[in-house]
């Protein structure tokens, strides 16, 4: 599997996709906010193999976002072609993100399928699994503490994907340390600054608002004028 990052700063076009106004439009419907922010990009390609199993292990995204205040950040799945089960598309444990703890879950470059189902199950949570079958054009969202994953692509074509994560509007920093060690999103070292010295997650040059209601009713005031 191979983990291209923060494609909104590399190619032209990724950026113009993953600032769509129509996508920020839903997800500030999905987080209840007036303002959608971008956090962070990557294209997920997954190579054809009927021999070596690349999984995505079970994960919540909210695991790898722990520098954020806000619980309300959702991810953006956009397939780059009809995919299905064959092609090991996005598998999502139906109502997960009700349970705890999720929160520390992070598990995408593991094989841990088995044993994470298992822990769940005997604390009597029903793991059910969802595959999700998208047509070239079509995208889902999925709350960050969602548990999720992916099988083996055992197709015979490349799998890609475009995995977009959105904050809301009141979405801050806030430090965050595992096992001791400070953890930091790459992208709080190109933002600016507050003034208390903490990455600035609202900067429009690092995170630029995807959609936000103020400019969705100026727009409207000077179509309908």
């Amino acid at each position: 599997m191979i983990n291209n990052e923060y494609i909104s700063f590399q190619k032209k076009a990724f950026r113009e996709l993953s600032l769509q106004p129509v996508i920020g439009a839903i997800a500030a419907r999905l987080m209840d906010t007036d303002t959608v922010r971008y956090f962070q990009d990557q294209l997920i390609s997954k190579e054809p193999n009927q021999h070596v199993d690349t999984y995505v292990g079970w994960h919540t995204d909210r695991s790898y976002h722990s520098n954020c205040t806000s619980h309300k950040l959702l991810t953006v799945w956009i397939p780059l072609h009809d995919v299905d089960e064959r092609h090991g598309s996005l598998v999502m444990v139906d109502r997960s993100h009700k349970w705890s703890p999720t929160e520390n879950l992070r598990g995408f470059n593991h094989n841990n399928h088995h044993s994470v189902e298992q822990e769940f199950t005997q604390q009597g949570k029903k793991f059910h699994k969802i595959p999700f079958k998208l047509k070239k054009g079509q995208i889902s969202f999925h709350h960050s503490s969602i548990i999720h994953g992916s099988y083996p692509n055992r197709s015979d074509m490349m799998r890609r994907a475009i995995v977009l994560n959105l904050q809301d509007g009141e979405n801050r920093y806030q430090p965050y340390y595992n096992q001791g060690k400070q953890i930091h999103h790459f992208l709080d070292l190109l933002c600016r600054q507050q003034a208390n010295g903490f990455p600035d997650y609202t900067d429009p040059a690092i995170f630029p608002v995807v959609w936000s209601e103020q400019e969705a009713n100026q727009n409207k005031s000077l179509f309908i004028s």
